[in-house]
């Protein structure tokens, strides 16, 4: 892909050091991700920091250069995960975010690009499904090298959730939340399974297990589950940063892997031209291929009711921000 492949090094280069950018290069550091990861911000001060902080990990871990460094280091880096932006606050939606995030992302994807950047974008920056839509105009790469974070973080929830309920492992159940990452994505229950067994199937098998009211609590769980920990202590960033290492390996090690991640519609669930959470499989190239989940007809109007928050947002915030779209 860039001449650090070729080297076998894998650079990674962070853009934001908050808290969401600072838990995934030390999920990174933790699980041996990549060779080298170089952290910027405009608070230089900090990634100086952050990155010695970060260094004193490895003796424990794994080798690995960390460094503060510019948007020009991202020349020959493989991948750009993009975290900056304003923080959700209290209240605030991830749509609200929205003009705020999307002036910032343009101070950043433009010197990437200018560097010469050739690698893979990956965005986690919210309202994620607006944001990597954004870069993937603003940088003009193709859709296979744009990736967004998307539902990675809320499959998980959701499977977590489930697991709770019956006492099993959630690396046991298999489901995905589609749509948006945000209020307005859902449970693809038609398709979870445990065990290799659908939720419904699990039902008919283990009566009171689950009900549809109990299914219902659990996916409002999982859509509200920030609003729940920003609530607690004021923002969310362990579970997405671990999200990001675990897509960026997937990337870096070539792996095939399916993960819900936001990806261009180009026809998929009667989509065009938006970003929305689905499961795809990834490599070192990037997005390889969607993965269009048959969807009933609760569900298929519930991704079309998504899509189209989506897309007004983007009319508005892409205009409001001199976007072309």
């Amino acid at each position: 892909m860039t001449a650090t492949n070729a080297k076998n090094h894998q650079k990674v280069i962070l853009v934001g050091d908050g808290a969401v950018g600072s838990s995934f290069a030390y999920a990174m550091t933790l699980q041996g991700i990549a060779q080298e990861i170089v952290i910027v911000d405009i608070a230089k001060d900090r990634t100086v920091g952050d990155a010695l902080d970060l260094s004193d990990a490895t003796p424990y871990s794994f080798p690995k250069n960390i460094r503060s460094g510019e948007y020009s280091d991202a020349k020959d880096a493989d991948i750009v995960v993009i975290t900056a932006g304003a923080p959700q606050k209290p209240g605030e939606t991830r749509l609200d975010l929205v003009n705020k995030n999307l002036n910032i992302l343009k101070s950043i994807v433009n010197p990437v690009v200018e560097s010469g950047f050739n690698g893979i974008f990956l965005v986690a920056a919210n309202p994620v499904d607006i944001l990597t839509y954004a870069t993937y105009k603003l940088s003009g790469f193709p859709k296979e090298r744009v990736i967004g974070s998307g539902t990675s973080l809320d499959s998980n929830r959701l499977r977590k959730f489930v697991a709770e309920e019956i006492n099993v492992d959630p690396r046991s159940v298999h489901g995905y939340i589609l749509g948006e990452h945000g209020d307005s994505e859902f449970a693809a229950w038609s398709h979870l399974t445990i065990g290799g067994i659908t939720i419904r199937e699990w039902m008919a098998a283990n009566p009171g297990s689950f009900t549809e009211e109990k299914l219902q609590a659990i996916q409002e769980r999982t859509v509200n589950a920030a609003y729940e920990i920003i609530n607690g202590k004021g923002a969310t960033f362990y579970g997405v940063g671990t999200a990001l290492a675990r897509i960026c390996k997937a990337l870096l090690n070539d792996e095939n892997t399916v993960l819900p991640l936001s990806v261009l519609m180009e026809g998929q669930y009667g989509l065009n031209d938006v970003y929305v959470g689905t499961p795809a499989i990834v490599n070192k190239d990037g997005l390889r291929q969607i993965i269009e989940v048959p969807l009933d007809d609760k569900e298929k109007a519930a991704m079309d009711a998504s899509a189209s928050a989506l897309n007004k947002v983007i009319e508005d915030g892409f205009a409001a921000t001199d976007i072309k779209r």
